[in-house]
Parts: structure tokens; C-alpha cells; sequence
């Protein structure tokens, strides 16, 4: 129940989520060191593309990708920490648009190429930016017709829609080239990607956090050693580069540049709802309608900055997607350091080329776990479908293969007109689609509803530790691993710490006891009054359509719901006791109930949910009514134990013996 307090009423109390936490400086400045490195490639494909395709010259090439790597850490900045009703608060990151290089490429040609062909981009780019931020509340409205069967289905087609670029990569990056596939290139991609899972599989704690940087680093140290690193680049650049707004001249504005930008945009609008999406499912926030305008909002005002600072249209990287569920590390904080980092670059020319001289076997390799993890993050949304329900396996199938086209043949669609192919030749629109138009033709139109008004992430347990791996974590790693095990409360998982090493599970648990029952009992009534109230968790998305519920109640429901609120456990026991699917008077019952024992005690009721059902949990609590203040504190207490004891058995692997041992009993 971490992250989340009482019920509305005295003793509300909320705690810091871990999109909102702040690590120590080295460790932000590390894990925000390997997005950068991550995406590094990504973040300077579509300026290089461009910067070939209308003509610019090498050194105004170089000032265009210093250009947009100071707009992406600003417009990166907007996203994660946010101004007003600008940025959708979570760790994403934003970069050029691949999707914009051809229209780019088109406007700037049209319009003589060169500076002039540039002057024409940037205008686009501005209007249609501005266009984007205001547009935003009403793009937002699409939310509801983003059920998991469309998120799902969407965030997997982006996985998969990533995955040939990863491979792409590790063999040399340029299909048309002599050494592509050489075996050179998949020893070193091939060994790359040993190290990481190698890292992953050995090392617990911070160093699996930094897999993927660790990664990189030592297959390009590799590389070098086999002498196919160039740095020659880095000797050749300037120390110090001014960015400066309108360097190349003042943007010029044509109707035709800025309707084909626009339509970029909305495709990008489509590409950022199902990656903030992705970035809620793994974070474990709900998003609603208002964050994805943040969301949108953050693109269009990045992107207006950008063409103003001599840079191009910004999305989200969906690859940010991936290693932020790899590492486990959730703080928005951290991305908002890469942002920090890619300004600072952007004055710093050096430090692109170093970058540069990254092998793209190498980047390919740590891509390729990355835009794998994306796609799992989709099929872990697709389990909470029904597929007895045949309309939607009609929807995931059909869209899947569908987004599959443009991804196994790039010219399957060379012969439609020019302006639908920047739809047509992208799966993950394609999919996109797909997947709304079919939900709403066999769900919402069959009146199945299946309309929703916030994306609820997916209650899972946590990746087990093996106590090995508990003896090896640091004080502040083990205080944030268990501090889930007591509403979020990492006292209690700091002085159980000093008993470290632990000698067997019973020992970890004890340890834990030992400091919840001895502390003091203002400590122990703060800790209480942290859990929420059970059975109040109904709301307008799990309210069945014939419950009779007025236009009031429902108001009056959505505003005391707790489901978005509550942390993953939560969510996972009281779903498991049913405590989702209330009916109006089982709901109006725990009401009362709720009501009245916090009238008596000053704090909430408290049951193991797991070890009952909601008919067991509603008896016991008018039944605990009759009790003493003094007796129901303790009973409090032994029940949190409970639930401790039930967590912790979802992060701790129980050893082969102990299990034995527990079953002699």
C-alpha cells in the first residue's frame, strides 16, 4: 500500500512516489548518463538526415545537431518536471522525430534547399508546435478509446515496430554496406549483449541498474582495442559552440510546409499517448485525460522552442520505454538529469563526437533489449483481456498483422500517392489505427462499452530477490526494495538493516517484526492511520452499467475512489478479496462501516485482505466495532505484520530448505 494514505479524512497522508524521488547526486548523474548514451544515436538520426537530404554543409550540420540536442533537453525538461499544464511528470524523454524527416526533407527542397529549404522547416515547425500546445485538451478526449485491448495492442506494435532498427544496428547499422553482417560486427554486438544479461544475471543491485551503460562503455572499449573506433571527429570539433534562436535567419511561412507539419503532429500525438502509456503501466500511475494534454502540450511547446533554436519537430523515445522497466529506476528526476546533460552538450560540440565514435554493433545490442522490453511491457497490458471475448482477439490480431507491413516490407505501399504513405509506412500508426477503429466497431458500437476515462497500470508482484542478493544491497537499496512491506515506510526497513546479514528468510522477517511491535506507539498509530480504507476503491470504470447509480452518486464515487491512488499491493490484494467489484450496496455498506470505525478509534480498519473475501472482511469489521481503542491497535498491528509477511514473499525467494522445513511443520 505504498504511496497511498487513509481515506479522505483526518490522517491523510501521502508519501513520495518513486517517479518523485530524488536519489543521491552520483547516482542521478549516472543513471541520467546512461539515457543520454542510450539514445544518443536516436537523438541525432533525424538532423543528419535531414542535414544531407536538402544540402547544408558539414559545419552547418554540426550547428544543427548541436541545435537539436539543446531543444530536446529542454523540451525533455518540460516533459518530466513540468510548468503549469505542461508536461506529463513521468521519465520521458523527448527527441527528434524520425516520422518528420521526410516531410522535412520535402518542405525543404520545395523551397530551394540549403539555408532557404531550412528557414522553410523551421517555420513549419513553429506554427505547427503552436498549433500542437493548443490542441492538445481536445486531442486528449481520444483517451477513451484507449482500453488495454488498444494500449496493449499499441505499445506491443511499438516494441516490435523498434526491434529491426536494434537488429539493424548490430550489424553495422547500413544494410547497403560491404561489412554489414561481417562477423566482426555480430562478435562485437554478440558480445555486448552477453555482458549485459551477464550483468543482469550475476549482479544485483546498483550494477544491474547501469547494465545497459556498462554495456556500451566496455563494447566500445572492445572495439577500440580491435582498432575500428574512430576518433578522429573529436580532435576536429570546437571546444564551445553557441546556440543561438533564428541563427540561420528568420523562418519564412508557407501554407503548404505548415499543413504537412501538422499532420507529423498529430502522428506524433499518437506515438506519445502510447509510450506515456508504456511509462505509466511500468511506473504503476494511472493516466488520465488531463496528463495526456501535459503530455501533448510538452511535444508541441518542445517543438516550438525547438524550431525557434534551429531544431526539429520532438516525440517521445519509445527506447526510454524499455530501460526504465530494465532498471527499475522510476524517478522522473533521472531523466530530467539526461535533459541537463543534452543541454549542456548541446554548447559543448567534443562531446557529440566522442558519442559519435560509438560502434553501431554496440548500440545495437544494448537497443535490442530495450525495444524488446517495450514490446513485453504490451503483452503484460494484454493479459488483463478477455479473449473469450472473440472481438478482441479480432482486435490485437488483426492490428498486429496489419502494423507487421510496413515493418517486414518497407515499399509494400511505394505505389500509393506520396501524401498517405507518411501514414501507410509506419506500423505503429498503422497499428494504432487499426486497433481503435476495430475496438470501436466490435466493443463500443456492439454496446459493449469499452470506453475508459483514466489507463490503469497493471497490478503485478515484483521481480523476487534471492537472500543472497538481500545480504548485498546496500542501506538505501534495501530501505527502497522493502519499504513496500509497510505502506511505503522505509523507517521500518532502515533499522531492520542493522540486522543484516540475514541468515535465512524467517531471520529477515524477524527482523522486520522486531522493529514494527518495538516501536514507539505514536510511531506505531502514525504507521496505522497510513493505510487506506477498505472497500472504497469502486469507481465510474468498475461501476457495471445497470447499478443505478445517478449522475451524483457517480460524482460522489469519483471523488472518494481510491483505485488510482493505491499502490501496486494494494491494488493486487484488494482486487484478490474482490474489493473492485463492489456492488452500490455492498459499496454504501463499507461505507458505513468505515465510517463508524474510524469514529470509534481514529483509524482506519485494517485486514490481511488476503486471507478473506469481501463478505469476511465487512463481517469482521462490525464485528472489531465492539472492541476496545487499546485492543484494536494491537489487532491492527498483528494484521499489518500479516500483510508484511505476505509481500515479503513476493520479493523474497524462499529458500528450498526453508520451504521444506515450513512444510514439516
Amino acid at each position: 500500500m505504498s504511496g497511498i494514505t487513509s481515506s479522505p479524512g483526518e490522517g491523510l497522508r501521502e508519501s513520495v512516489h518513486q517517479v518523485d524521488e530524488v536519489l543521491p547526486p552520483a547516482k542521478m548523474a549516472v543513471y541520467g548518463f546512461q539515457h543520454l548514451l542510450s539514445f544518443y544515436a536516436g537523438f541525432v538520426v533525424a538532423p543528419l538526415l535531414v542535414a544531407a537530404g536538402i544540402g547544408l554543409t558539414q559545419e552547418q550540420t554540426v550547428y544543427v545537431i548541436s541545435a537539436s540536442l539543446l531543444a530536446c533537453g529542454i523540451a525533455t525538461l518540460l516533459q518530466c518536471v513540468g510548468i503549469w499544464e505542461v508536461g506529463i511528470r513521468l521519465p520521458v524523454v523527448l527527441g527528434t522525430t524520425i516520422t518528420a524527416v521526410g516531410p522535412m526533407i520535402a518542405i525543404g527542397n520545395t523551397s530551394g534547399g540549403g539555408v532557404d529549404g531550412l528557414l522553410a522547416i523551421y517555420g513549419a515547425v513553429i506554427v505547427s508546435g503552436i498549433a500542437t500546445l493548443l490542441f492538445a485538451p481536445y486531442y486528449s478526449r481520444l483517451i477513451r478509446f484507449f482500453p488495454p485491448v488498444v494500449t496493449g495492442t499499441v505499445i506491443t506494435i511499438i516494441g516490435i515496430s523498434l526491434l529491426p532498427v536494434a537488429v539493424s544496428l548490430m550489424g553495422g547499422g547500413d544494410p547497403e554496406a560491404a561489412n554489414f553482417g561481417s562477423l566482426q560486427n555480430l562478435l562485437l554486438a554478440g558480445g555486448t549483449l552477453a555482458f549485459i544479461v551477464a550483468i543482469y544475471r550475476v549482479f544485483p543491485g546498483f550494477l544491474s541498474t547501469i547494465a545497459i551503460l556498462l554495456g556500451l562503455v566496455v563494447g566500445t572499449a572492445a572495439a577500440s582495442l580491435l582498432g575500428i573506433v574512430d576518433f578522429g571527429g573529436v580532435g576536429e570539433a570546437r571546444w564551445v559552440q553557441a546556440v543561438v534562436p533564428f541563427h540561420f535567419g528568420w523562418p519564412t511561412f508557407g501554407l503548404a510546409a505548415i499543413l504537412s507539419m501538422l499532420v507529423v503532429m498529430l502522428i506524433t500525438a499518437v506515438e506519445t499517448t502510447g509510450d506515456v502509456f508504456a511509462v505509466g503501466d511500468i511506473v504503476e500511475k494511472p493516466i488520465r485525460r488531463k496528463g495526456i494534454a501535459r503530455a501533448i502540450r510538452a511535444d508541441g511547446l518542445g517543438t516550438a522552442i525547438g524550431g525557434i533554436l534551429n531544431s526539429f519537430p520532438v516525440t517521445t523515445f519509445a527506447g526510454n520505454i524499455g530501460l526504465v522497466r530494465l532498471t527499475r529506476v522510476r524517478s522522473r528526476w533521472v531523466v530530467a538529469t539526461a535533459g541537463v546533460f543534452m543541454i549542456a552538450i548541446g554548447f559543448l560540440p567534443k562531446l557529440p563526437a566522442v558519442f559519435a565514435a560509438i560502434p553501431p554493433a554496440v548500440i545495437g545490442a544494448a537497443t535490442l533489449a530495450l525495444f524488446g522490453t517495450i514490446a513485453v511491457v504490451g503483452i503484460q497490458i494484454l493479459s488483463r483481456v478477455d479473449f473469450r471475448e472473440e472481438s478482441n482477439l479480432v482486435v490485437v490480431a488483426i492490428s498486429l498483422g496489419i502494423a507487421i507491413i510496413p515493418i517486414s516490407f518497407p515499399e509494400f505501399f511505394a505505389d500509393v500517392p506520396e501524401e498517405l504513405q507518411i501514414v501507410l509506412g509506419s506500423g505503429i500508426i498503422l497499428g494504432t489505427l487499426s486497433a481503435i477503429s476495430l475496438n470501436i466497431l466490435f466493443n463500443v458500437l456492439a454496446g459493449k462499452k469499452n470506453l475508459v476515462e483514466e489507463v490503469v497500470p497493471t497490478p503485478r508482484a515484483p521481480e523476487n530477490l534471492t537472500l543472497g542478493q538481500v545480504n548485498e544491497l546496500d542501506r538505501e537499496e534495501f530501505a527502497r526494495k522493502f519499504r513496500p512491506l509497510y505502506q511505503g515506510n522505509d523507517r521500518i526497513a532502515r533499522e531492520a538493516f542493522e540486522e543484516h546479514p540475514f541468515a535465512s528468510l524467517y531471520d529477515l522477517r524477524r527482523a522486520f517484526q522486531d522493529v514494527l511491535f518495538a516501536s514507539p506507539p505514536e510511531r506505531q498509530l502514525e504507521l496505522i492511520r497510513t493505510y487506506p480504507d477498505l472497500g472504497t476503491i469502486i469507481s465510474m470504470n468498475q461501476a457495471p452499467a445497470d447499478s443505478g447509480f445517478s449522475p451524483k452518486e457517480h460524482e460522489i464515487i469519483r471523488s472518494a475512489t481510491m483505485w488510482g491512488m493505491l499502490s501496486p499491493e494494494s491494488r493486487r490484494e484488494q482486487t484478490f478479496a474482490g474489493l473492485n467489484r463492489l456492488s452500490q450496496e455492498e459499496y454504501e455498506a463499507f461505507a458505513r462501516m468505515n465510517q463508524a470505525y474510524r469514529e470509534k478509534f481514529g483509524f482506519p480498519l485494517i485486514v490481511c485482505v488476503r486471507e478473506n473475501t469481501k463478505e469476511t472482511i465487512l463481517a469482521s469489521g462490525k464485528d472489531r466495532l465492539k472492541n476496545s481503542p487499546t485492543q484494536e491497535k494491537a489487532t491492527a498491528l498483528v494484521e499489518i505484520a500479516k500483510i508484511a509477511n505476505l509481500r515479503l514473499l513476493e520479493l523474497v525467494e524462499e529458500p528450498a530448505d526453508e520451504v521444506v522445513s515450513s512444510m514439516s511443520r
